[in-house]
């Protein structure tokens, strides 16, 4: 057993503090960003950055699936920190800004302690694709967004 860590960067358009406005906007914005492999996505408190409580059904592999409640905090402006409640996911999203003058550079990290044996080996094999794959997801939409 041990930590899997997933990392997915991204060069995204708009500034660091629209894009963490997006991210942070779990009744709309983020509402609207979940790929097919969440499902059942509700805000159970708050719904705009810290202090928001989150819920869904996630998909991590073909046979996986977590029941994620997850709590958000800020631990500054430019980050926003999802912490399920039920496990040890976390996903971390870093906002910085980007080359350009309208670009920001988001880093989206997510860690978990995974299984030992056989199963961990298939988890930290198979379970870090679905991850990138949901992070991708989310950013691509979330940015795609009009402000």
């Amino acid at each position: 057993m041990g930590q899997i860590k997933v990392v997915v960067q991204r060069a995204v358009p708009g500034t660091p503090a629209q894009i963490v406005a997006k991210l942070a906007d779990y009744q709309g914005a983020r509402a609207r960003s979940w790929p097919e492999n969440v499902s059942e996505y509700r805000v159970l408190a708050g719904g705009t950055g810290a202090g928001s409580r989150i819920a869904y059904r996630l998909q991590a592999t073909r046979k996986r699936v977590r029941q994620v409640d997850a709590t958000v905090s800020a631990p500054d402006p430019t980050t926003l920190v999802e912490a399920d409640q039920n496990s040890s996911l976390q996903t971390r999203w870093q906002v910085a800004p980007g080359a350009g003058e309208r670009q920001s550079t988001v880093t989206a990290t997510t860690t978990w302690d995974g299984a030992g044996g056989v199963g961990g080996f298939f988890e930290r094999t198979f379970a870090p694709i679905g991850i990138r794959r949901l992070n991708t997801a989310v950013l691509e939409k979330v940015t795609a967004l009009a402000d």
